[in-house]
């Protein structure tokens, strides 16, 4: 009798597949996936270059400074680590020469930038005489005096007392530091070129003297991270107590050094963590921050103050600022039309020695594109309101999406309320998995960072 009764019993439910982390990109920058921008519709960027500025429309300014002291293993941008100062230096003057001839363009004449950002590569790899310079020309060109913030990436090691003053007086508002992990082994293993003594003096300087803001990033799942490990960098950015705090969740994209180890050895998972491991990960972190008195500001953010740590940069370029690329390989938005420059240094250096401007290709926009990239971005925030979307757009994401915001709320990702369009902490966690259902058919199943 106990044998049929047992017989009887369904099955034990399997647990779920695990979702072993494969080589590509899965992190949603923008819409439409790069790979659908093109050298044709260069012309159109061109030719939004010609028109009148446009009166009470935000623009931000992106500089890419692509040097480092070494290549991180998962590092997918363009980045340079064999470079002489007189390289440098030469760089530096063809990118000026670029602000020069971008300012001369109706569209951009005249317009004071709501924001800066300079990303790399490393920025902090300059010297303090570079810096300075640069940032010098740079105000000549397009001055600094409205910009609400000037955002700067940071690589610890790099950071000395004097860069970090001058940084401080040159009028940085917000500080990054990509920190990514505090124990030195996964630091090296990994290719990064700082260690954690590194970390404490730059952050501890950078903190005396005054920074508005200070963000330290994490990378969740790196190659040999642990579970003791992780909770250790947990406790340690608690220490530092940081304005705000970013965890990405690691991937492996295409042109990766670890990428090219795994096609060697013809290996078709990662040697990182699954992605359920990464995501909770990250909600282990999120919620220690929480009872800390931190609060979740999008899927990878956590603030210290909301009122006070503002991203404006992030939140301008998602709602659809005109963001003007400069330097090699940056990318940007102007009138509508995506638009990047030239990934290489010296195809970049050439066409601006020649007078050309360094667009490489582009993409322009149709009005359901544009709202299903602010929407989609957005999203990343947690929560959006669709009387936003009707009034910018005159579309409506709850009809629009209806079959896709069933489908998260089936899940157990999200819901509708009213006017409010929602993700949980566990939609959250996986949005750049959901975000492909909102393309267009036609953009779904591309690679795309």
């Amino acid at each position: 009798m106990a044998t049929d009764s047992l017989l009887q019993q369904p099955p034990a439910p399997l647990p779920p597949k695990k979702e072993e982390t494969e080589a590509g990109n899965y992190f949603v920058a923008n819409y439409p996936p790069f790979s659908f921008w093109t050298k044709e519709a260069v012309a159109k960027a061109l030719e939004v270059l010609e028109k009148p500025a446009p009166i009470d429309h935000p623009m931000g300014l992106y500089f890419h400074i692509p040097f480092c002291r070494k290549r991180c293993h998962f590092c997918y941008f363009r980045v340079y680590t064999d470079k002489n100062a007189n390289e440098i230096k030469s760089y530096l003057d063809s990118a000026v020469t670029e602000m020069q001839m971008m300012a001369a363009k109706p569209y951009v004449h005249g317009r004071k930038p709501l924001f800066v950002y300079f990303g790399g590569g490393t920025p902090s790899y300059l010297s303090v005489p570079q810096l300075t310079d640069l940032t010098n020309r740079m105000k000549d060109l397009f001055p600094w005096d409205d910009a609400v913030e000037v955002a700067f990436e940071a690589e610890p090691g790099t950071l000395t007392e004097k860069k970090l003053d001058a940084l401080r007086s040159l009028g940085v508002t917000r500080l990054s530091l990509g920190v990514e992990n505090f124990d030195d082994h996964i630091l090296e293993i990994n290719g990064r070129a700082h260690r954690s003594g590194e970390i404490h003096r730059a952050y501890q300087h950078a903190r005396n003297i005054g920074f508005p803001q200070i963000n330290i990033d994490l990378i969740a799942g790196m190659v040999e991270e642990t579970e003791e490990n992780w909770q250790q960098c947990i406790e340690q950015a608690l220490e530092l107590a940081p304005d705000c705090l970013t965890i990405y969740q690691m991937e492996v994209p295409y042109n990766t050094g670890i990428y090219q180890k795994m096609k060697a050895e013809g290996q078709l998972v990662a040697p990182v963590a699954d992605w359920q491991t990464k995501r909770r990960w990250v909600k282990e972190a999120f919620a220690r921050f929480e009872a800390a008195g931190y609060g979740v500001s999008s899927a990878t953010t956590v603030v210290k103050n909301p009122a006070t740590t503002k991203f404006i940069y992030r939140d301008a370029l998602w709602s659809g600022a005109d963001l003007l690329p400069l330097g090699v390989a940056s990318f940007g938005h102007l009138g509508g039309v995506h638009l990047q420059n030239h990934a290489d240094i010296g195809p970049y250096q050439l066409l601006v020695k020649n007078g050309q401007l360094p667009i490489f290709r582009a993409y322009e926009t149709t009005h359901e594109e544009r709202f299903i990239r602010e929407f989609i971005l957005t999203l990343k925030l947690g929560h959006v309101q669709a009387s936003y979307y009707i009034q910018k757009y005159g579309i409506d994401p709850r009809v629009a999406f209806a079959a896709q915001l069933a489908h998260i709320h089936a899940e157990g990702f999200g819901e509708v309320s009213g006017d409010t369009i929602s993700l949980n902490r566990d939609g959250l966690m996986q949005v750049d998995r959901l975000l492909e259902d909102f393309f267009l058919p036609q953009h779904r199943h591309a690679r795309y960072t």
